[in-house]
């Protein structure tokens, strides 16, 4: 019998999960890193022997290094072949996390999570430009199973961290555990074919490009998302501590119970995108997300409540960011130029609240900072208003 030979359809539909699973793979790995900084803040800033309000300057730096390797990786992935541009940033990623814990100045760690925080932009962009080129119109469930694996590496990190802690009484085996991940991803970067450059897809109008304004409208209201999801996830630990509701290991837990139920939101929001409207789905988030805001405002001493309201402050979350960029691809051609502003509004997010929280954490003490978790939910709810009306117009004839 002869061996079958793939036709063309059988062997793109294979290259495109393998390419498919590669970004997954990524995903897990950013979500492990980006997670693994609030579980290991306080040693952090025992290492550099800094107070609070200063080592909350490493967001700044990390969430800066994001906005420049978004910039710079959205020029790149329109100009070159994505997966060799992958794998250069997945070895500055396992070098970084090689340094991070044995870095004794705070400058100097600014430094190293500023070149962190480039790659994690840089590989940020490119995966979900990548993935929109290689599915086109049909990516929607592939976008939110993306994330869904974003939310699996955050889960595991700060397991990952309270386990070194547990074990080894610091967090260096947990950072040089993240370093050795990427090495074999890289590998397989390098061997896989990268899809062809940014083309437009399928039924989108040229003139969707030059929605400036929706573009800027879905960039702030990522930026405020992010805010609350990576400030409450880099602060919760330290708020539990702060407030006696959990020792160390056990607030590192905490934040791992958010990131579960964040990944399981995740999970659910597949076929959830399927059945129920985008718009529908990201009013149901925002007000599940405030309301759990507003239980650990009404009770804020209750062990319990703490956790009931972080694992669905989680689970509320999860599905913004995904339905969103659904959104986005359903009204604009999804570039890497376009993926990179979308990052820069999300990484400004990233950068600013957390570093705010930590000066509120500082001078006026933990309740402080569930305050400025409900105001910006709330500011996001009311910019949801005003992207629900822009996104709803008559595109252009």
């Amino acid at each position: 019998m002869k061996p079958t030979t793939p036709t063309p359809l059988t062997a793109g539909a294979s290259l495109r999960l393998r390419q498919t699973g590669a970004y997954y793979a990524a995903f897990i790995l950013l979500g492990m890193v980006m997670a693994s900084l609030g579980p290991t803040l306080p040693r952090l800033a025992a290492n550099t022997g800094t107070a609070i309000e200063e080592i909350s300057f490493l967001f700044v730096g990390r969430s800066l290094g994001t906005v420049m390797g978004a910039l710079l990786g959205g020029g790149l992935y329109d100009r070159r072949p994505g997966h060799p541009i992958i794998a250069a940033t997945l070895l500055l990623m396992a070098l970084m996390l090689l340094l991070t814990p044995l870095i004794p100045r705070l400058w100097l760690l600014t430094l190293i999570l500023f070149l962190l925080g480039m790659g994690e932009g840089t590989l940020d962009v490119g995966t979900n430009t990548l993935l929109v080129w290689v599915h086109g119109a049909k990516v929607a469930p592939y976008m939110n199973g993306l994330h869904f694996f974003f939310g699996v590496g955050t889960f595991f990190s700060p397991l990952i961290f309270a386990q070194s802690l547990l074990h080894s009484g610091g967090i260096t085996w947990g950072y040089w555990l993240l370093a050795l991940l990427p090495l074999p991803l890289l590998l397989w970067f390098l061997r896989l074919p990268a899809p062809p450059l940014s083309r437009t897809p399928a039924g989108v109008g040229a003139l969707r490009h030059k929605d400036n304004l929706l573009v800027l409208l879905i960039a702030v209201f990522l930026g405020l998302y992010v805010g609350t999801e990576v400030g409450f996830s880099g602060w919760i630990a330290s708020y539990a501590l702060a407030m006696g509701l959990a020792e160390e290991a056990a607030a590192a837990y905490l934040t791992s119970a958010f990131w579960g139920a964040f990944t399981a939101g995740r999970l659910l929001s597949i076929p959830l995108a399927a059945r129920i409207r985008p718009s529908t789905i990201l009013l149901i988030d925002l007000a599940g997300a405030l309301l759990s805001v507003g239980l650990l405002l009404l009770r804020p001493h209750s062990v319990a409540l703490t956790w009931i309201a972080s694992i669905s402050l989680g689970w509320f979350l999860a599905s913004i960011f995904p339905t969103t960029l659904a959104v986005a691809e359903r009204r604009l051609a999804i570039t890497g130029r376009v993926t990179s502003w979308f990052f820069v509004g999300a990484s400004s997010g990233a950068m600013t609240i957390p570093w705010l929280i930590g000066q509120l954490f500082a001078r006026r003490g933990p309740q402080i900072i569930m305050v400025a978790f409900l105001v910006d939910l709330l500011v996001a709810t009311a910019l949801f208003a005003v992207l629900r009306w822009r996104s709803a117009r008559p595109l252009p004839a």
